[in-house]
């Protein structure tokens, strides 16, 4: 599903404008954004919780010229799967997945 879909979804299903229904999404995944880059944790009951975690620096090499070089150290979105989503996953594990438009 893309970003496109969603809006779509939630306009149909909500009886509302696209224009409104995008303007809806935007505003969720942008106040997302800004949590995630104070350090706030999200987290959804049911779906999932997004957190950044650290990674510290690391010395790597180069895959084509075997060079040694720094890797700084970063902070990456982590998402982990909510109790209910996992298990409704692996219930619908056996059933065949629907095919894309």
């Amino acid at each position: 599903m893309t970003k496109a879909d969603l809006i779509n979804l939630i306009s149909e299903q909500a009886g509302m404008t696209r224009v409104k229904a995008e303007t809806i999404v935007n505003t969720i995944f942008d106040t997302m954004v800004e949590a995630l880059l104070k350090g706030d944790r999200i987290e959804i009951r049911g779906f999932g919780s997004f957190v950044n975690r650290h990674y510290e620096g690391y010395n790597g090499r180069n895959p084509r010229t075997g060079e040694v070089i720094q890797v700084a150290e970063k902070k990456l979105p982590f998402f982990k799967v909510g109790k209910e989503l996992k298990e409704e996953i692996n219930k619908r594990a056996g059933e065949p997945l629907p095919k894309d438009d």
